[in-house]
C-alpha cells in the first residue's frame, strides 16, 4: 500500500518538485497549500495523468487550528501521515535595524513554528505506526548567515535544532527526523534578485551554477526511503558546494 506523503507549501518551486518526486516513488502525496489553490490543483491533475495519487488541501500550517484540520482531511481522504515534509516558508528581508517586528514574526511564524506544528500533529501516528520520515526544509542561511535575512536565518537555523533535537527523542520509535538545506536553487524567491546580487552568489558556488528544484527533491526522495532507515538527525546541503567545510 503506498505511504502518505504530506508536503507542505507544494503548489510552487522546491514543494512542487518534491510533491511529484514522492508521486513517482509511488506515494500519495497530500499537496498543501495557503494561498495558490490553481498551482496546487494543477499540480495534483499532473500527478494523477501520471498515474499518482494526489490531493490538495488549503491551510494555513502556521494555525494551530488550521494543522490540525489539516491533518484530519488527510488522514480522512488518503490516510494517515506517515511522510511529512516541512516546506512551507517566506521570506521578509531587510537589515536589522529597519526590520519591523510583524517582518520577524511574520517569517518565524511560517518558517520555524509551522514545523512544530506540523510535526507534532504527525508524530503521534508515526509513533504508533513505528515509521516515520520527517523531512524539514531548512537552508544554508541557516548554517552560514546572510545578510538582511536575519528573520530567514534564525528560522532556518532553529528548524536544525529543533530537527536534531526531536530526531533524538524519537529515534527508538521508528521516527527518523532529517533536514535538507538548499543554496541557491532556481525559485520564484531567486528569481527576483538583481543580476550583481545573482552574479555575486554564484561566485561563491564551486560548481558555478545554480541547482534545480528537482535537486532538493532528490534529497527529499532518499530521506524518505526505508533504505535510510539508519540516518536521522542530520542536515544534507544541495548547495553545489557552498558551504563546504
Amino acid at each position: 500500500m503506498a505511504r502518505v506523503a504530506l508536503v507542505t507549501g507544494a503548489g510552487r518551486g522546491i514543494g512542487r518538485a518534491v510533491a511529484k518526486r514522492l508521486a513517482e516513488d509511488g506515494c500519495a502525496v497530500a499537496v498543501n497549500y495557503r494561498s495558490s489553490a490553481e498551482a496546487a490543483q494543477a499540480l495534483v491533475e499532473e500527478i494523477t495523468a501520471a498515474g499518482g495519487t494526489a490531493q490538495a488541501f488549503a491551510g494555513d500550517v502556521s494555525d494551530p487550528e488550521a494543522v490540525k484540520k489539516l491533518f484530519e482531511d488527510v488522514k480522512n481522504a488518503l490516510g494517515p501521515v506517515e511522510i511529512l515534509v516541512n516546506n512551507a516558508g517566506r521570506t521578509q528581508d531587510g537589515l536589522l535595524m529597519r526590520m519591523k517586528d510583524a517582518d520577524w514574526d511574520n517569517v518565524l511564524d511560517a518558517d520555524l513554528k509551522s514545523v512544530f506544528l506540523c510535526t507534532r500533529e504527525a508524530i503521534r501516528n508515526m509513533v504508533r505506526a513505528k515509521w516515520g520520515r520527517i523531512i524539514n526544509i531548512s537552508s544554508v542561511v541557516g548554517l552560514t548567515g546572510n545578510p538582511g535575512q536575519a528573520n530567514y536565518g534564525a528560522a532556518k537555523a532553529g528548524v536544525i535544532g529543533f530537527s536534531k533535537c526531536v530526531a533524538r527523542e524519537y529515534a527508538a520509535k521508528g521516527v527518523t527526523v532529517n533536514c535538507v538545506a538548499p543554496g541557491y536553487i532556481a525559485t520564484d524567491m531567486t528569481k527576483v534578485l538583481p543580476d550583481a546580487a545573482k552574479q555575486a552568489i554564484l561566485s561563491g558556488i564551486p560548481q558555478g551554477h545554480q541547482g534545480a528544484p528537482e535537486d532538493v527533491a532528490n534529497a527529499v526522495s532518499f530521506f524518505a526511503q526505508d533504505s535510510s532507515s539508519y540516518i536521522t538527525g542530520q542536515v544534507l546541503a544541495v548547495d553545489g558546494g557552498m558551504t563546504m567545510a
